[in-house]
């Protein structure tokens, strides 16, 4: 009797043990300094993101988050850094909308978007933006397809492949306009449209935003589903007579595949709670970035949804880079 009773007792005991050892394990992380590898130089808005949260984040969990740059490859040398990363919660993927783009734009982008990372969080978004000088007589989305339809026009964006780049085409294949598209640098974007080297440009809302305050810009269409919140006044390009067009630049976080639920889990909540802080925001607000809670599985359906809609848009522009 004494002996059938000790059986299951073992089992529970070893059960018991098990989930303690584990729980033990998890309340272990991080045991070393994080790292967010950013695909992009230092003082873009993926650098900002990543020092900003980073700093907060090491804050609350008691360990150093360094801010590693690898730009280059559009993003791609970073993810794959990450890619190959242990999945241990220590290693984070700090980087844009090209994480989407990239696959279908290169030949070998090195990474599987959906099977090779854990989406964590989308951090910050921006829908993207057409600009004009203030000498191009438009001031409405229609009035400027029909300008480009009566003489030549060129549009800078920021570089081929990018969201605004790919956003300027759709544009011009459902409209049934041509316009010269002129790659830049993204800084170079706006001020090839200052100097009037180009009449138009097409960028997310962050880089024309102060010129568009001093009047030596004019915004003529926000191309994500609703207006910008710091441009109340300028409508979208669904309001102008199209549809389906929700166009943003965002910037989120991934974790290599493989890392623990409750990790990831983590990760979002304090990730959330950072981004909510009113310091945080404001400083979203001032880089004309919109923010709002979500869940990792919500980003991971973001993903889900953005790769094929790049893909097609890349397919229809004939954007490649070797």
């Amino acid at each position: 009797m004494i002996q059938s009773i000790a059986k299951p007792l073992t089992g529970v005991f070893v059960i018991v043990l098990l989930a303690w050892t584990l729980n033990a394990h998890a309340q272990q992380w991080p045991s070393h300094p994080m790292t967010f590898v950013v695909g992009f130089a230092p003082g873009s808005i993926s650098d900002i993101l990543a020092r900003l949260i980073g700093q907060k984040l090491g804050e609350s969990l008691g360990q150093t988050v360094i801010v590693d740059n690898r730009p280059g490859a559009g993003g791609n040398i970073a993810t794959q850094r990450v890619r190959v990363a242990a999945a241990d919660g220590h290693m984070l993927l700090v980087t844009s909308s090209a994480y989407v783009v990239n696959p279908s734009l290169y030949a070998n982008a090195g990474y599987d978007p959906i099977k090779d990372f854990t989406p964590v969080i989308l951090a910050a978004s921006t829908p993207n933006l057409i600009t004009v000088h203030p000498s191009v007589p438009a001031k409405t989305l229609q009035e400027l397809i029909e300008l480009a339809r009566k003489q030549p026009l060129a549009y800078a964006s920021t570089g081929i492949g990018t969201t605004p780049h790919l956003s300027m085409e759709r544009l011009k294949t459902t409209a049934k306009i041509e316009i010269t598209h002129v790659p830049f640098q993204p800084a170079q974007a706006v001020t090839s449209v200052l100097t009037g080297q180009t009449q138009v440009a097409s960028t997310a809302v962050t880089l024309p935003l102060p010129h568009i305050k001093t009047g030596k810009l004019r915004p003529i269409a926000v191309m994500g589903a609703q207006r910008s919140s710091v441009l109340a006044d300028v409508p979208t390009v669904n309001e102008q007579g199209f549809q389906d067009f929700n166009d943003l630049t965002w910037f989120g976080f991934f974790a290599p595949a493989g890392v623990r639920a409750e990790l990831v889990g983590r990760l979002n909540t304090e990730i959330n709670r950072i981004i909510e802080q009113p310091e945080v925001r404001q400083k979203l607000a001032q880089l004309g970035l919109n923010s709002r809670r979500n869940t990792a599985a919500e980003f991971a359906a973001f993903i889900k949804e953005e790769v094929p809609k790049w893909a097609q848009a890349v397919k229809v522009s004939g954007a490649k880079v070797d």
